[in-house]
C-alpha cells in the first residue's frame, strides 16, 4: 500500500517476547478480575490504540465533540502528556499549555463549551468531573488515549490504527510499536483506519477488512484527513488566512509523532518542502529557534510560508524569540476527520445509539 511505514528490528524480538509475557499477564489478570475494573453509569467513550506513536487520536476526539456538543454536556478527560502539573487539572479559557499539556489546551481552545480536564489516574479523574459543582451534569465522557487503562471499563472503546503501520502488519516493542499484542484489538468496539489515501482502491478496503479480521460484533471504518486554510499561528502579525498553490515554498515544521501523512499530503500541491521534524510534544527551545531561523531564511521563492500543527501551535505560542519575519511567516494547518465511503453518517448513528441507550438505563 501507498507510503507503508512499518520497520521492524528483528535483533530485538527476544525482548519483544518478554514484554508481550508481561503485557499478556497483565490482560489476563483483568480478563480474572483479579485487577479491578471500574463501570461508570454516564456514557465513557474510550479512543486510543495499541500503537507507540500518532494514529491521530486528537482529531478523532474532536470529530465526537463536533458530534455530541450540540446535544450534550461532553467531558475530555485525557493524561495530559509532560504538563508541568499532578493529579486532577481542569482546564479554562485561561490556563496555561504547560498546567494541561498541548493536546488539551488545544481542544479547550477549539471547543469552549467542552469540559476539558487531565489526571493520569482516569478514575480519579471520572469520579472529579462527576462530583465537582462546575462538571457534575456531564452527559458524556471522552477517555483521550486510554486503551490500555484497563481500570476504567469503558463503555464504548474505539481503536484507532494507521493506514500506513496496520498492527496486523506490525510487532511489539521493542521490535516493532505494538503496546499490546495484536489480540487486544478485540477489546474494540469500532475500529478505524486512520490516514487513508483519499482515492483508496477497492482492493485496498478488502485486504485491510481481511487483515484485521474484526469479530461480528466489531465495526470497521476508514478515515482520511482534511485540510483547513492556513491561519496565522500569531494575531499580532497581519493578514489571516492563505491558500497552498504549486509555487508555494514550504517549510513544515512538526513536532509530532506521524508527521509523514502530512508531508505526503502537501506535496500533492506543492514539491518546494523543506520538512523539520522534532520528536512528539517537543518543547522548542533557543538551539531550535536557530535552526528555523536558518532553515527559513535558506529558502527560495517569493512566497514562502512555515506550516505547523495546531498541536505544535501550542508549543511555539510559548516562543519569545522568534523573529519578527517567522514570526510574519508561521501557518498553522488545522485537521478535520473524514470518513470514507460516505460512512461518516453510519458512525455517528452508532455513537448517538450507544449514548441514547446508556442515558436509558442511567
Amino acid at each position: 500500500m501507498e507510503g507503508d511505514l512499518i520497520h521492524i528490528n528483528e535483533w530485538l524480538r527476544p525482548l519483544s517476547w518478554l514484554y508481550g509475557c508481561v503485557v499478556r499477564c497483565r490482560n489476563m489478570l483483568f480478563e480474572w478480575g483479579v485487577l479491578k475494573q471500574t463501570s461508570y453509569d454516564v456514557p465513557v467513550i474510550c479512543v486510543g490504540n495499541i500503537t507507540v506513536g500518532g494514529t491521530g487520536k486528537t482529531p478523532h476526539t474532536e470529530l465526537l465533540l463536533r458530534m455530541l456538543l450540540p446535544q450534550r454536556r461532553v467531558a475530555v478527560l485525557s493524561r495530559g502528556y509532560k504538563r508541568k502539573s499532578r493529579g486532577f487539572r481542569l482546564a479554562t479559557a485561561n490556563t496555561p499549555m504547560t498546567e494541561v499539556g498541548d493536546e488539551p489546551w488545544q481542544m479547550k481552545h477549539k471547543f469552549t463549551d467542552a469540559i476539558v480536564a487531565v489526571d493520569a489516574d482516569r478514575r480519579h479523574g471520572i469520579n472529579q468531573l462527576l462530583t465537582l459543582d462546575e462538571t457534575c451534569d456531564v452527559g458524556v465522557i471522552l477517555l483521550d488515549d486510554a486503551f490500555q487503562h484497563r481500570y476504567v471499563k469503558a463503555g464504548l472503546n474505539i481503536l484507532l490504527t494507521d493506514y500506513h503501520r496496520l498492527i496486523t502488519d506490525d510487532e511489539l516493542m521493542p521490535a516493532g510499536r505494538l503496546r499490546e499484542p495484536v489480540s487486544a484489538k478485540d477489546r474494540a468496539n469500532i475500529v478505524i483506519v486512520t490516514k487513508c489515501p483519499s482515492a483508496m482502491k477497492p482492493m485496498d478496503y478488502r485486504v485491510i477488512q481481511e487483515a484485521l479480521n474484526l469479530k461480528p460484533y466489531q465495526s470497521l471504518f476508514f478515515s482520511t484527513f482534511r485540510y483547513g486554510a492556513l491561519r496565522r499561528l500569531f494575531s499580532d502579525t497581519p493578514g489571516q488566512t492563505e491558500e497552498l498553490t504549486p509555487d508555494t515554498h514550504v517549510l513544515l515544521l512538526t513536532g509530532i509523532a506521524s508527521p509523514q501523512q502530512m508531508l505526503m499530503d502537501i506535496r500533492r500541491i506543492t514539491r518546494h518542502i523543506t520538512p523539520m521534524s522534532f520528536a512528539d510534544h517537543h518543547e522548542f527551545d533557543a538551539r531550535d529557534v536557530q535552526r528555523i531561523e536558518e532553515a527559513f531564511t535558506a529558502m527560495q521563492g517569493s512566497k514562502r510560508f512555515i506550516i505547523t500543527t495546531e498541536k505544535d501551535a501550542a508549543r511555539l505560542l510559548l516562543v519569545d524569540d522568534l523573529s519578527p519575519i517567522v514570526r510574519r511567516h508561521i501557518y498553522v494547518m488545522p485537521i478535520e476527520v473524514e470518513f470514507l465511503r460516505g460512512e461518516g453518517t453510519a458512525f455517528e448513528s452508532e455513537i448517538n445509539d450507544f449514548v441514547l441507550h446508556q442515558q436509558k438505563l442511567w
